[in-house]
């Protein structure tokens, strides 16, 4: 069999414990796009197909992660409006009725992704300015 057979056969076997990727996605460019893709694809050491599929892998994945952090963030925006809600009280030696407690969980419960959100809005607005 000539070396160059067995190079391509070599080169079409399946990587060991990876999925087939039998899946194509094709869109169309200008001239110009095509190179500066291919000048981008170029500094990263990859052809223009293994550097795009990475690009759109990150790209869903940076989403993910994107939607993780606001999660986490209107989850310690929850927090804050909690300790404001039961620190000025307990500081005073207050005690606080379970019902003020409750509607205080509750307030927290149903505000904090809002507030969150008019948070990261008003940030946005000052580095603008």
């Amino acid at each position: 069999m000539p070396a160059q057979t067995l190079q391509i056969e070599t080169h079409l076997k399946p990587v060991k414990g990876r999925e087939t990727r039998s899946q194509s996605i094709a869109t169309r460019f200008t001239r110009a796009e095509e190179q500066t893709l291919l000048r981008r694809a170029e500094a990263s050491g990859q052809n223009l197909r293994e550097w795009a599929r990475d690009v759109l892998l990150r790209a869903e994945t940076q989403e993910r992660k994107s939607e993780m952090e606001m999660h986490i963030f209107t989850e310690l925006v929850g927090i804050q409006m909690l300790l404001m809600g039961t620190l000025e009280p307990l500081l005073r030696s207050a005690n606080l009725p379970a019902e003020q407690v409750d509607q205080l969980f509750r307030q927290v419960q149903t505000t904090k992704a809002a507030k969150a959100q008019e948070l990261l809005a008003r940030r946005s607005q000052k580095q603008e300015r």
